[in-house]
């Protein structure tokens, strides 16, 4: 069973995904929720909100405790953020899990919002990302391996079970990307 953390974002999003690609699913709010899931999903939202939530729900702990034992997680835009060792130029609560720096807004404000397609290494077709206020990746670790690019800009890595994406496939009808991290 797949937990989506259920704080912030668009969480029924993902859960519908996995509902679509016959994944079973539970929203992740208390250290408890998380017991019993065997793969996490972070969605997007306000990383710097999410930070306060996950402290007042006491997950702020028991997340990256569970990903150091070996459960696979992907964060999507702001979950990616969280999941990343370093932040470009803040020093906002993440996990640090995921040996890359991440820039906050890297496309600019909401206003620029916008959607593209593109190549995504292990899969066949290329996909169609929704960009939101979306990060990138401007550093990989030595374990980190880029998965995708756009403009050159780093918008989705791997590192073991570890996922990140800039994007939000949830907010499409394309369940792929759900089911390669089902395959971690």
């Amino acid at each position: 069973m797949t937990g989506v953390l259920a704080l912030q974002g668009d969480f029924a999003a993902h859960g519908r995904a996995l509902e679509a690609i016959g994944e079973s699913w539970r929203e992740i709010r208390t250290p408890e929720d998380l017991t019993g899931s065997d793969r996490l999903i972070i969605p997007g939202g306000e990383s710097t909100t999410l930070g306060i939530l996950l402290k007042l729900a006491g997950l702020e702990t028991a997340i990256p405790q569970r990903i150091l034992d070996g459960m696979p997680v992907w964060g999507t835009c702001m979950g990616m953020i969280l999941l990343a060792e370093e932040i470009e130029a803040s020093d906002q609560f993440r996990f640090g899990v995921l040996d890359v720096t991440v820039k906050r807004n890297a496309f600019g404000a909401q206003v620029f919002s916008f959607e593209q397609g593109f190549p995504m290494k292990g899969l066949e077709e290329p996909v169609h990302g929704v960009f939101i206020r979306a990060p990138i990746v401007t550093r990989c670790g030595k374990d980190v391996e880029p998965l995708a690019e756009i403009d050159g800009k780093t918008v989705a890595v791997r590192s073991g079970k570890i996922l990140g994406t800039s994007f939000h496939p949830e907010l499409t009808n394309d369940s792929r990307i759900h089911s390669f991290f089902l395959s971690f």
